[in-house]
């Protein structure tokens, strides 16, 4: 079922403090206007690599991250996003992107495989869904708490449940999300599969729900999982741009950003967020601009 208000709990905003809603709101400003300054400058031809941008499902790593940065990172593609929530450095990712060895993979990443293990993130090898069974071992040699994120297509490789199979085996502590937009690049979820991720891992003993892309709610959610992994959370969201690229096809099914300023507006913190937007739209396009002026 997609909808904007899957799972929604009545008056869930108003158990959350300014402080943790606005540390939201800040996080999930810095990535959407970092994605859209991106793509801004990848349609001047600078960046030279395919690009994965995270709109419309930038607030999904804003909300896990103000829960815990107490994770090991797994991500795949879209995973500007994830770096800049949890403590990644702005210019060392614009420097990846423009394939200098000053980037947070030293150029050698790309969009597709954001790596940097001073904030616990690993970079993807290309290969989908790959990164679920390396985030099993990781958890398994470690036994720190790993997020592990994929996306609707992605969870469909036959590796992915048979390592989330063995962390439920284990009990490893493992937060699998996914970002589900129902598109594999075109193709929807309906025409791929009749089964649920959800149920999938229900079947084989985990912790699993399916809600909407409300920020509140993510975060609710993963605050509640934490000290029940391994786990899984379906997120139902938007893709606003290509699947690679810049380019859009339709308008998206819900803008969850507007919505989440509509819900903030309601909360009575419509000028702090106005505030914190303005400031983020400033500090993302100087930042940008300094890293282009570098040599």
């Amino acid at each position: 079922m997609r909808s904007p208000q899957l799972g929604i709990i009545d008056a869930l905003p108003q158990t959350f403090s300014q402080t943790q809603t606005l540390e939201m709101f800040r996080k999930c400003c810095v990535n959407r206007h970092f994605e859209i300054e991106t793509a801004k400058v990848y349609d001047t031809g600078v960046i030279k690599m395919p690009i994965y941008l995270s709109l419309g499902q930038e607030h999904i790593p804003a909300a896990i991250s103000t829960v815990t940065k107490d994770f090991r990172i797994f991500a795949q593609h879209r995973g500007h996003s994830y770096y800049l929530s949890f403590g990644g450095d702005m210019r060392k990712l614009i420097d990846e992107l423009l394939h200098r060895s000053s980037g947070c993979a030293r150029g050698m990443g790309g969009s597709a495989s954001i790596h940097d293990p001073k904030i616990g993130m690993y970079g993807h090898s290309g290969l989908m869904g790959d990164q679920v069974p390396v985030a099993v071992g990781m958890a398994l040699g470690s036994r720190q708490r790993v997020l592990t994120v994929v996306g609707d297509a992605s969870a469909e490789e036959d590796y992915v449940w048979s390592a989330m199979g063995y962390a439920a085996t284990k009990k490893l502590p493992v937060l699998l999300v996914c970002e589900d937009n129902d598109l594999s690049i075109l193709t929807h979820v309906s025409t791929r599969r009749s089964w649920s991720i959800v149920e999938i891992a229900k079947g084989l003993g985990m912790q699993a729900v399916d809600i909407a892309d409300d920020p509140w709610l993510i975060a609710h959610h993963a605050a509640r999982l934490l000290d029940r992994l391994p786990a899984v959370i379906n997120i139902r969201t938007c893709r606003h741009r290509w699947h690679a690229g810049t380019g859009t096809d339709e308008e998206p099914e819900w803008n969850r950003f507007q919505l989440f300023k509509e819900e903030i507006s309601k909360l009575g913190l419509k000028n702090e967020a106005k505030k914190i937007e303005d400031e983020t739209l400033e500090l993302v396009w100087k930042t940008w601009q300094e890293q282009l002026r570098k040599p």
